[in-house]
């Protein structure tokens, strides 16, 4: 026997976490070794190269690096762009950006500055000779590698094929096909805990079935939404009869609802990741009180205004207006407002019933303290009945907020046109509104922001943030003489000068009927959204905006692609 066929069947008789281990082990000194080659090469083209090799070892780590070190996966893939931490107001921490995508940025400048790029090179490489020495994988369980291969196909289909992370080359279905094949071999290490051989064949069929799809077209001309469709959601279905296979029993539930196999269901996202509840707050009995509560006029000050006031069910849960009665932002939509991390057009609260207490206090609102409100609540008796029956104690203003955050809950119904279509349960959208899609996720660069399945900020895989964006919303229409609107935004929380004019990414979910659009309700027209964004924001209106988190340079998109947007933003409409 030969030394090769020596190495390969003692590597075989390894247990598959150490082999695991190894491989993982051995893409993070690999990626090391080629950015260590990158600074050490005096060609441009080389050093391009070296980045391409280190990226692609990165990519076959992340799917392990990402779930066992969150932290240091985000700081090798933060996007170039100032990190403002804001835990409080004495403790605010502005971070420079690190890693590849800041590398990509510098390594395809017309010129090249070679100090930073080295700087930043080294630092990346330092992380991975870190990591490589100080991670273990020994505490992993199978239900940890369960996990594992479920976020990386979802962390695929949400942000790897929409160009999030690969900002100037567009690398991302290469990038993607480097992470199935890591998946390929962790399913291949694994083979011995399969039960059905059948079903490890299944994994391995559907893996070289979607590597094939990954291989057919450019970044601009993929076809996300089949992809999604076709791919993604059946290798769910594949991932659901693994856990049955394997006996794996989870200690506790992800943001996704782990039997489900469409990323596009009502039951898609467990609902109690985003609430501190601790029943079932969607329970029937309590989104009906919630409603009442929602819907009552007694509960303002001069009894004259409800929560349905500005959120009114016949728009999709607006007002209709440019800006809210007793506000300065335009009113937006309590449709799967629930499905966030973060609230108001700041993100100056972080759970629906801080913002409902926002509401209550506001002196242009309800203008009421809490004691107040729980009052009139215990002057109806009907209220008194219902509070005792749905929650077996006596009212108080916390139970009251918590009923009218269920009722909000419920409002995430998944039953667009777009939704059914990816639950195969019509087929009805048109090459046009499929185009849109894939625009949308693709070269107009709307997903990078907007996350499907949601469509607002929230950041796959582990949706704990939602986030903030400097895009440049100016005051007026004037596209020829623009002026940037006097909102502060998120500066007006902590002023922290570094997040002046940044607002919270909202959803596009029912956007054909909650016009009009932005926090200061500027734009009447889903066409003059997209103009804006196809011009580059505020900065391709020519303000200054030194942190302006949208990319400046034009989209270039074809009238015929703006339409198919627009066409493909309208499927997103729930029926009431």
């Amino acid at each position: 026997m030969n030394s090769s066929c020596k190495e390969k069947e003692g590597y075989e008789t390894i247990a598959p976490l150490q082999q695991l281990e190894l491989q993982f082990k051995n893409d993070l000194w690999n990626a090391a070794l080629a950015l260590d080659s990158l600074n050490a090469s005096g060609n441009i083209n080389d050093k391009r190269n070296f980045y391409l090799k280190a990226r692609m070892f990165f990519k076959k780590a992340e799917p392990v690096l990402a779930f066992i070190d969150a932290d240091n996966y985000t700081f090798l893939n933060q996007p170039n762009l100032l990190k403002v931490e804001e835990e409080d107001f004495t403790d605010v921490k502005i971070k420079e950006p690190n890693g590849f995508q800041v590398i990509e940025e510098l390594l395809y400048e017309d010129k090249v500055d070679l100090e930073t790029l080295n700087r930043q090179v080294v630092s990346a490489s330092t992380k991975f000779k870190f990591l490589h020495k100080n991670l273990t994988l020994q505490f992993l369980k199978e239900h940890h590698i369960l996990w594992i291969i479920r976020d990386a196909l979802n962390r695929v289909a949400l942000t790897g094929i929409t160009g999030f992370d690969s900002p100037v080359l567009s690398n991302s279905l290469e990038e993607s096909k480097t992470v199935y094949t890591s998946l390929k071999e962790i399913l291949s290490i694994y083979e011995s805990q399969f039960q059905n051989k059948d079903l490890h064949h299944n994994w391995m069929n559907e893996i070289e079935s979607s590597l094939a799809f990954l291989s057919k077209k450019d970044f601009n001309t993929f076809d996300r939404y089949t992809f999604i469709k076709q791919h993604t959601h059946k290798a769910m279905g594949i991932w659901n009869q693994t856990v049955t296979d394997w006996n794996v029993t989870f200690p506790f539930k992800q943001p996704i609802n782990y039997e489900v196999t469409n990323l596009f269901e009502k039951n898609t996202f467990n609902i109690n990741h985003f609430t501190d509840q601790k029943e079932n707050p969607l329970a029937e009995e309590k989104v009906q009180l919630g409603k009442m509560l929602f819907e009552d006029k007694t509960l303002s000050h001069n009894k004259t205004i409800s929560c349905a006031s500005c959120h009114k069910q016949e728009l999709y849960f607006t007002d209709g207006l440019t800006k809210s009665p007793g506000t300065t932002r335009n009113s937006p939509t309590l449709f799967y407002a629930a499905l966030q991390k973060g609230f108001f057009h700041d993100k100056r609260t972080g759970s629906l019933e801080g913002q409902i207490v926002d509401v209550v206090n506001n002196p242009n609102e309800f203008h009421l303290s809490l004691n107040d409100l729980e009052k009139r609540v215990l002057e109806n008796e009907d209220y008194v009945a219902t509070f005792k029956k749905v929650y077996a104690k006596e009212i108080d203003n916390h139970l009251i907020r918590n009923a009218i955050a269920s009722y909000i809950m419920s409002l995430s119904p998944f039953q667009s046109k777009f939704d059914l279509n990816m639950q195969s349960k019509e087929n009805t959208l048109t090459k046009k509104e499929i185009n849109g899609f894939n625009l949308f996720m693709g070269k107009a660069k709307c997903a990078t922001c907007h996350f499907a399945p949601l469509f607002n900020g929230l950041v796959p895989v582990a949706f704990k943030e939602s986030e903030l964006e400097l895009i440049g919303v100016p005051k007026t229409k004037d596209t020829l003489m623009a002026v940037m609107d006097d909102d502060l935004g998120r500066y007006t929380v902590y002023k922290t000068d570094q997040r002046k004019f940044f607002f919270k990414t909202p959803t596009i979910r029912n956007i054909e009927k909650t016009a009009p659009y932005m926090h200061n309700g500027v734009y009447t027209t889903l066409e003059e959204i997209v103009d804006f964004y196809n011009k580059g924001g505020g900065v391709g209106l020519g303000m200054t905006l030194e942190n302006q988190t949208l990319p400046f340079d034009k989209l270039n998109l074809t009238d015929q692609e703006k339409d198919d947007l627009v066409l493909f933003m309208k499927t997103l409409t729930d029926k009431l």
